[in-house]
């Protein structure tokens, strides 16, 4: 039976390679549902959530991962984020110009580059890598940027069909001697028989069976992957804070309440007169009235 919305790992026993199966059913329509996308637009908003799984699962890291294109073709914008915990959210900008375009990167996002970042709260660092948009496909950008900015042969395999997007990452582990010289190329070469509707209608089981019957390998628990946003009031609030006092109470006076929704998940976070002031009274050393300074 396949598992849902799961991302499970696993490891060649001998051979420096590892891997990872992700399937995003509830999860990803979670997301399209909050954005009311075309099949094209959801179809490539589906195949970053994979590829953004993935690529999250081989870090170690207590943070988020956000992924996202911008460009002046009929997507102009693509965003996803995943975090340590493995919750996934999403959203696009696009123009209905997407509904005829070439099924390549170059004629969906135009004169476009793929921004790569990695927040990490335990250490507080930043990590941000810029990707140029060649190679035609999302999966072809992400090998050639590893390969080349991280020094780590990846292949990546994508689909998606009306439930679900799924993906597939091999990757040779940076420093291991392998026992066996030809390993990678091999379980590579294997990989890549594998066929859209297997990646989608089979389990992470099937799927290795399928391919690596004859290897030895190791297969981890699933961990579950949910749709969750990471919005909220208080960030809300901290927003307000950091507009100021005056500038507040400004907008307050022109449209009598301030309303602040997430392009994510469309929540809709609202604020009078009332709930302005207590922001600010809220503060530690800032009396009602007065100018908060930057």
């Amino acid at each position: 039976m396949k598992e849902t919305d799961v991302l499970r790992r696993f490891v060649f026993e001998q051979a420096a390679v590892r891997g990872v199966i992700v399937h995003l059913d509830a999860s990803w329509r979670a997301v399209c549902r909050r954005g009311d996308y075309p099949p094209r637009v959801a179809g490539e908003l589906g195949q970053f959530l994979a590829a953004s799984v993935l690529l999250s699962s081989t870090l170690k890291f207590d943070g988020s991962l956000v992924m996202q294109i911008q460009g002046n073709g009929p997507i102009g914008m693509m965003v996803v984020e995943v975090t340590s915990r493995r919750t996934v959210r999403g959203l696009a900008h696009w123009r209905e110009e997407v509904l005829t375009a070439a099924d390549d990167l170059a004629a969906l996002y135009g004169d476009g580059r793929l921004v790569m970042t990695i927040d990490n709260r335990q250490s507080r660092e930043r990590y941000q890598g810029i990707v140029a948009l060649e190679g035609g496909s999302l999966a072809a950008v992400l090998e050639n940027y590893l390969r080349q900015s991280e020094q780590l042969d990846t292949c990546l395999w994508l689909a998606i069909d009306g439930e679900q997007a799924t993906g597939m990452l091999l990757q040779r582990l940076p420093g291991e001697q392998e026992q066996d010289g030809d390993a990678w190329n091999r379980i590579r070469h294997l990989a890549a028989t594998l066929r859209e509707p297997e990646l989608t209608g089979l389990s992470a089981e099937e799927i290795l069976h399928r391919l690596f019957h004859e290897e030895s390998l190791r297969l981890f628990d699933a961990e579950p992957v949910s749709f969750r946003c990471s919005c909220s009031r208080e960030r809300v609030s901290n927003m307000l804070r950091s507009l100021g006092l005056d500038e507040v109470r400004g907008i307050i006076a022109e449209r009598e309440l301030i309303e602040v929704q997430c392009e994510f998940c469309n929540q809709t976070y609202r604020f009078d007169a009332v709930d302005a002031e207590a922001l600010f009274a809220a503060e530690p050393g800032t009396a009602p009235g007065s100018r908060r300074r930057h």
